[in-house]
């Protein structure tokens, strides 16, 4: 095949016929990925960020060039026949890319990301082997590397897929436990072999924190109007919409979890729950996670909700739901519900089933819309009411 394009229709016909190669498999997922390894100097892996990223078929001509340069059409193909495969881009392969994507030169960044890797790499010598990788998921399947366990998570926090969308069984596995300084991912086991001569040596890094994952803004650039008052309140695979804010202090964001749309976050997301557009969430608010504790029932919050201040929220909600400050809306709580109040709530809830009784568990309210949660402060009893609170973002806030 011709590798230097004048134009981009030459470019356009060329990857439009590698398409056509009996050894092309159209992508889920792919990216260019620059690997930081361990400094045991054993290869590991330690950490990495996608310098492109691409999902659910996109840039499929781009793919192509990427795929010719790393080997997918030569003897190596094999490489490919898995779910997921990870390729090492060599100086080869650096040279391929530039001839091929010469017609979209890097001018201040104007070219679409997967140009501007093409013309950006680095000369790849020996000594660079390896730290650059074409990572490609063929299937939303288990990941079996943290390369495709990144590519994962980027998706999410670049907000290509949403929350619970993507096969993460086993990624803790895949991620090593480190030291983070800033971006720098350090092995706990070269610092602990080399730690009195870079304290000697006043050479000791800053340790931020100690994880599986890097965070966030670590890994990604948020849209505009997206606000993050402190980078340790999210974690990388947290899907965040635009006009989101984080506020500093309770909140937190884990991975595969987030916002649908605008909402204020003041509390906890837990891993696999979601919170709608126009949703606030106050202040030390919990919506409960999956991770532990047996809960096995990811949680979703619908639009313009309120969970109060300190509130737990173990249970889906519906839309325009209020749970009261310090409230706990679990799955085995009780709550006292008046036939008045169940009539109401029926005429936005046609699809729930009443039945004759007026103390209903949590895990009997899954999704109720307009339902507002409180403690009775005369009988301390937990009841459920028709909410007539309208919940407003403030404008200013999230745009």
């Amino acid at each position: 095949m011709k590798e230097v394009f004048k134009t981009a229709t030459d470019f356009e016909a060329a990857m439009d016929k590698l398409q056509q190669h009996p050894m092309f498999r159209k992508p889920f997922a792919w990216g260019v990925f620059k690997a930081q390894t361990s400094q045991m100097g054993d290869g590991k892996v330690l950490t990495g960020t996608f310098l492109c990223c691409n999902w659910i078929g996109k840039n499929l001509r781009s793919f192509a060039a990427f795929a010719h340069a790393a080997g997918m059409f030569g003897e190596n193909g094999q490489a490919w026949e898995g779910p997921e495969a990870v390729i090492p881009l060599t100086e080869a392969s650096r040279h391929k890319l530039l001839a091929m994507f010469k017609p979209y030169p890097y001018i201040s960044g104007v070219a679409h990301q997967n140009a501007q890797v093409a013309n950006l790499l680095p000369n790849l010598r020996d000594e660079n082997k390896g730290l650059y990788q074409l990572v490609v998921l063929f299937k939303n399947a288990k990941p079996k590397s943290l390369q495709s366990a990144y590519l994962k998570l980027t998706g999410l926090s670049e907000c290509f897929i949403k929350p619970r969308e993507l096969n993460l069984e086993g990624v803790f596995n895949l991620l090593p436990n480190v030291a983070w300084a800033g971006n720098k991912a350090y092995d706990l086991a070269w610092l602990r072999e080399h730690e009195v001569r870079l304290r000697i040596e006043g050479k000791m890094p800053v340790i931020d924190y100690v994880d599986k994952f890097p965070r966030y803004l670590g890994q990604v650039i948020p849209p505009d109007s997206v606000r993050i008052l402190a980078s340790h309140n999210v974690r990388f695979g947290a899907h965040l919409a635009e006009g989101t804010t984080v506020m500093p202090g309770a909140s937190y964001i884990n991975y595969n979890a987030g916002t649908l749309g605008r909402a204020m976050v003041e509390g906890r997301i837990s891993s696999s729950a979601t919170v709608g557009e126009g949703t606030d969430v106050g202040g030390g608010a919990s919506i409960l996670g999956v991770l532990s504790g047996g809960n096995s029932t990811p949680i979703n919050i619908g639009k313009n909700c309120l969970l109060g201040a300190n509130s737990v929220t173990g249970i889906p909600l519906g839309n325009n739901c209020v749970v009261d400050a310090g409230v706990a809306v679990l799955p085995g709580g009780k709550f006292y519900i008046p036939p008045e109040v169940q009539a109401q709530l029926a005429k936005v809830n046609p699809r729930m089933i009443w039945e004759a009784k007026s103390s209903f568990k949590g895990s009997e309210l899954f999704g109720l819309n307009q339902a507002h949660f409180r403690q009775d402060s005369q009988t301390g009893k937990l009841v459920v009411r028709l909410s007539t609170h309208k919940v407003t973002l403030n404008e200013a806030l999230h745009a």
